[in-house]
């Protein structure tokens, strides 16, 4: 896919995410991830629990967000910098900064939080803003050739010495090209996936040093087994989760990524395995492809700016 495609594809995606209220699948996909119970109680009922990353925070630090939804990690920061730090969330979707700054009247923190709408390749923020920048599950989705000026973009936004703290879907090996050319599966967080050994070049390209890229062991497969009220999904598999990597569904009940007339939930029935007949593209499965741990894997990136 081009990069307006998959801009296009990511923006419609996340629009569709912003206007869904699946508190459950949230909740759930968030918990897998390592979120602590009280760190969800703490966040406003409406912040996207399906995007999350965090870092360790002190007091009065300045704190960059990259995609940053509703605000989930954004108002999670501000809780830690505290009334003399500062948190700016970043997003290029209007929908999710304007549910983003609604809300800020359901937090503590709404004086030491904004939201900027922006791609995250080129950032409306002066050089130098912050201490440290925290995103997640989103370079993934920056198209490849310009994944590079994201991680540029992040070294130009921190002080000397600041650091860097991501969460990302990174893969284990190459994507058949049916995997990699599906638009369910780009949005849905694993398409779009670079190698770990492309991460640790962008960042030493960028100016990054002290590169530490480790596995989480995280269950990908958390966001197919999950339905949107936050229980298992029933044996057909045919939920409509609206957060990265569950499958968006359209008016008619299909995936919103689905080619026309092809098939619910996952763009194709099944054959006589039980697998996708939809050549590798199903939803954000992977159809006959299958286990999403078998591709990909959920990684912490961690660097310092020289």
């Amino acid at each position: 896919m081009n990069a307006d495609r998959i801009y296009e594809s990511v923006h419609d995606r996340y629009t569709a995410a912003a206007r869904g209220v699946d508190q459950g699948y949230g909740r759930s996909v968030a918990k897998s991830f390592g979120y602590a119970e009280e760190e969800l109680a703490g966040v406003p009922k409406d912040a996207n629990l399906g995007l999350g990353a965090i870092a360790s925070l002190q007091e009065g630090e300045t704190v960059v967000d990259l995609g940053s939804g509703a605000g989930f990690d954004a108002f999670l920061a501000a809780g830690k910098v505290g009334p003399t730090g500062t948190v700016y969330g970043v997003d290029m979707n209007e929908d999710m900064v304007a549910r983003a700054n609604k809300s800020r009247a359901e937090t503590p923190h709404r004086d030491n939080v904004s939201f900027v709408r922006s791609r995250i390749t080129d950032v409306p923020l002066r050089s130098g803003v912050a201490d440290c920048v925290i995103s997640n599950c989103v370079v993934n989705l920056v198209p490849a050739g310009e994944k590079q000026l994201a991680f540029d973009e992040m070294a130009r936004l921190l002080k000397p010495g600041g650091r860097l703290a991501i969460s990302d879907v990174l893969l284990k090996q190459p994507l058949p090209d049916s995997l990699r050319s599906c638009a369910a599966l780009y949005t849905g967080c694993i398409a779009g996936a670079g190698r770990v050994a492309d991460y640790e070049e962008y960042l030493r390209a960028a100016g990054f040093h002290d590169v530490l890229i480790t596995d989480t062991n995280a269950d990908l497969n958390v966001y197919l087994e999950t339905d949107v009220d936050g229980t298992a999904k029933a044996a057909s598999g045919q939920g409509t989760g609206s957060r990265c990597c569950g499958p968006v569904a359209a008016k008619d009940g299909t995936a919103a990524s689905c080619p026309a007339g092809q098939g619910t939930g996952s763009c194709a029935g099944k054959n006589a395995d039980g697998d996708s007949e939809d050549g590798g593209c199903g939803g954000c499965g992977g159809g006959r492809h299958g286990n999403l741990n078998k591709w990909a894997g959920s990684y912490k990136i961690f660097a310092v700016k020289a």
